[in-house]
């Protein structure tokens, strides 16, 4: 039997607390599940910082690419009678929704943007290299590892097939909306998926929802706007990754400094100091050998890093006011020049972080990204966009939210003499 069809002997089963069972039954799967790279996820968190507001949110990558792996196992065997559905993409599917996040780096949109690295460069690096994943998808077929890559890039010819892990409304979405509110401990993330899985067709280029189930997709969407204000963007796990970014950035600075030596060389991160990161250096590091570092630059003889990651690992965070920047130019550049007098360095205990999101779309003519739009399927066989049938989802389409904070080290400015002019001018300066 061809490696792409063989079966386990027995069906292998993850017990999961948000789909109860994920169940593997191909060898391809199973082998890569078992691959390194793949184990590596288990030590990188699915929310990074998160774990500091909400403390229940310690579930790893591993455990969300199980679950949009299910999900889409299940999509397909639902699909398995429909036109449009080639079941020789089957498998192609099931790779593709399991390594779809195989690149994220340690605390990963924090971490990418110090150092400037995409996680989707190192999935496809991780699935085209010398690695472990790519010697099985290579057993499959030699051109195997590239269609995975592209589906996961969304370059694949067959529309339809990358739809299923990247759209507005797909297994990752449905995966991790579920399994953040299970671990958060929230009610806002949850939707009745089942109802979504039995009312999804395929057609030419994507899946579209039959019109009965767009009650259950409008509970979706809302259900995914209430999680990026109320979790994903919580001003503590802000404050958190603010602290992160500017632990890495200090790390950085004197790491090139002339005039400073590391107690421990800093060996894990010099590449990507350096800007000159391998397969094999971004593969090594992930959130335990950060850590390690974070703990032991608590003694460093730079204060700066040694505070910074003395509140990190202590949870010493920030505080927090509204503040935007566009109006408050004049007040930020003022705070800065106060920071600087009280003997505070604002680049390091000092910024304004912004969040926004946009919790449904659809395609503009002249727009420079295309968001592929969620289409109901008519009893007649027509297709509606979403928006065009929902009053509920026409209210928030293309409507972007914008959230703005200043974090600062209020306790350094307590601890100024209470005559200090400058003490007195920040405070003036964060009351408005």
């Amino acid at each position: 039997m061809a490696y792409r069809d063989e079966k386990l002997d027995e069906e292998k089963v993850f017990k999961d607390p948000v789909h109860r069972y994920i169940h593997v039954r191909d060898r391809v799967i199973w082998d890569l599940i078992g691959a390194r790279e793949f184990q590596r996820l288990r030590r990188i968190k699915q929310l990074g910082t998160t774990y500091l507001t909400f403390h229940g949110a310690e579930h790893s990558r591993f455990n969300h690419s199980l679950g949009v792996y299910e999900i889409v196992r299940r999509i397909i065997e639902n699909f398995r009678e429909e036109p449009f559905w080639n079941d020789d993409e089957r498998l192609l599917c099931l790779c593709a929704a399991l390594l779809h996040d195989l690149g994220h780096g340690p605390f990963s949109h924090s971490f990418e943007k110090v150092f400037d690295l995409d996680h989707e460069d190192f999935t496809r690096k991780i699935i085209l290299g010398d690695t472990q994943i790519n010697a099985i998808l290579k057993r499959v077929d030699p051109q195997f590892p590239q269609d995975v890559a592209d589906v996961i890039h969304k370059t694949y010819s067959n529309k339809l097939v990358v739809s299923l892990i990247s759209s507005q409304i797909d297994a990752d979405r449905m995966d991790y909306l579920q399994r953040d509110a299970y671990f958060t401990g929230v009610s806002y993330g949850h939707f009745d998926m089942e109802r979504i899985l039995r009312v999804m067709r395929p057609k030419e280029d994507q899946m579209v929802i039959k019109e009965s189930g767009m009650h259950a997709v409008e509970d979706y969407i809302m259900s995914r706007y209430q999680m990026y204000w109320q979790v994903y963007f919580h001003p503590v796990t802000r404050s958190a990754e603010v602290i992160l970014s500017k632990i890495l950035h200090r790390a950085k600075e004197l790491y090139f400094a002339d005039d400073f030596q590391f107690k421990l060389k800093p060996r894990h991160f010099e590449s990507f100091f350096e800007q000159e990161v391998t397969l094999d250096d971004y593969l090594k590091l992930d959130e335990n050998v950060v850590f390690y570092y974070f703990h032991i630059w608590q003694e460093e003889d730079d204060e700066i890093l040694a505070d910074l990651c003395r509140r990190f690992v202590d949870r010493d965070l920030f505080k927090y006011i509204e503040f935007d920047p566009a109006d408050q130019y004049q007040q930020l550049i003022e705070l800065k020049e106060s920071f600087i007098q009280a003997g505070v360095d604002p680049t390091y205990y000092l910024e304004v972080d912004s969040s926004s999101d946009l919790p449904y779309d659809f395609y503009r003519p002249g727009e420079e990204e295309e968001r592929l739009p969620i289409h109901l399927q008519l009893p007649s066989g027509e297709l509606k966009e979403l928006s065009r049938q929902s009053e509920i989802v026409e209210s928030i389409s293309g409507k972007k939210r914008t959230d703005h904070k200043l974090y600062f080290a209020k306790d350094l400015i307590d601890q100024l003499p209470d005559d200090d002019v400058s003490k007195q001018r920040i405070y003036d300066i964060l009351k408005g």
